[in-house]
């Protein structure tokens, strides 16, 4: 039988005496993996990392990786041991060795076999830090920070990978291209990375898996697009903040009614019985745009996202749901107006509470 790659088996992670996140079991099946950590500041993101790297022991369950114990109650083994590199959120650069000094050593630590590398110049080109290997760390910024601490985590070519927060001071017109190049390095040198991140759209575009951390347990571990289209709570659904729930009633093996939407048709996730009343998850992708309907509802704000307008609606009910509209379409709603939406509203899947 074949063994995950990283396996966690009902471990209690804590620090300083405290657990921050309790019971928590989760596994890496595949070398080459990302899984995405996401949840809010201060629950326990970073503890899970350094427990897994082996600053933290474990009291409870254990950790396994390639198939070998690393960590439980009565054994540890020590950080220089394990092949594990973490690379912090914080600068974590020698103040006094230049940034180029400081990126090689990681190359002294790469204790690999793997047949697949990348050269140094690699690295520094897909990070495009090239211009700033002569400075030293307080002559550069934030995001050059994070991006030279990352070229010496992946110099190392660690069998597991640990990146807390690894952009989060990437300036955002440049933050999509670093993903796309640290996902194409870590697909070419197949590195099996944990990222800590609290950004969801990085999340579902760097992980293979996501696990999100909420009241000091794991809520949800899954694909993310199931994580996305299928929360399994209320409280994932509050934290992603990607749609909203309102009141309806079952009507139907495939439908449901709001006061406010009518009937609304799709295949249901969860069976409920009919009559149920139920909290309906509605998401801005969910209800379409058509100025023919007799469904009008007013437009309280409109955010401009590129190639998309997110409009807030405001039912006779006083609640406000997400519409997502391509910005190619040919009338913009301004504050106020009446915007109107397709009827018989159908939804690919009906997720309910």
């Amino acid at each position: 039988m074949k063994n995950n790659f990283l396996e966690i088996k009902s471990v209690d992670f804590t620090i300083g005496g405290k657990t921050k996140v309790k019971n928590a079991s989760f596994v890496i099946e595949n070398e080459g993996d990302t899984l995405c950590i996401l949840g809010p500041s201060g629950i326990g993101k970073t503890t899970i990392l350094r427990t897994i790297a082996g600053l933290e022991e474990v009291e409870k369950g254990s950790i396994k990786l390639n198939g070998k114990l690393i960590s439980s109650k009565d054994k540890h083994v020590e950080p220089e041991d394990r092949n594990i590199s973490l690379a912090f959120q914080d600068n974590s650069l020698f103040p006094h060795y230049t940034v180029e000094k400081n990126i090689m050593l990681g190359n002294e630590r790469n204790k690999t076999k793997k047949k697949k590398k990348l050269s140094f110049k690699e690295i520094i080109d897909l990070l495009d830090i090239s211009k700033i290997l002569k400075k030293y760390p307080h002559e550069i910024s934030a995001g050059e920070a994070q991006r030279a601490s990352l070229a010496r985590s992946l110099l190392t070519q660690p069998d597991l990978l640990l990146l807390d927060e690894p952009l989060s001071n990437v300036d955002q017109s440049f933050k999509e291209e670093i993903q796309v190049r640290l996902k194409k390095i870590l697909s070419k040198l197949k590195i099996t990375t944990i990222i800590v991140t609290h950004d969801s759209y990085e999340a579902f575009y760097l992980g293979n898996k996501c696990a999100i951390v909420l009241d000091g347990q794991i809520k949800q571990f899954d694909d993310p697009y199931n994580v996305y289209h299928f929360p399994n709570s209320i409280e994932v659904v509050n934290f992603l903040n990607r749609g909203i729930l309102i009141p309806a009633k079952v009507t139907g093996e495939n439908s449901l009614e709001n006061d406010d939407l009518g009937l609304i048709e799709g295949k249901f996730v969860k069976h409920y019985p009919k009559g149920s009343k139920v909290q309906l998850l509605i998401q801005p992708e969910d209800l379409e745009h058509d100025d023919n309907s007799n469904l009008k509802l007013e437009v309280v704000d409109r955010k401009f996202r590129g190639t998309n307008f997110i409009y807030t609606l405001k039912t006779l009910s006083k609640r406000f749901i997400p519409v997502l509209v391509n910005t190619h379409h040919h009338e913009i709603h301004e504050i106020n107006d009446k915007f109107g939406i397709k009827r018989p509203i159908r939804l690919e899947h009906i997720v309910c509470f």
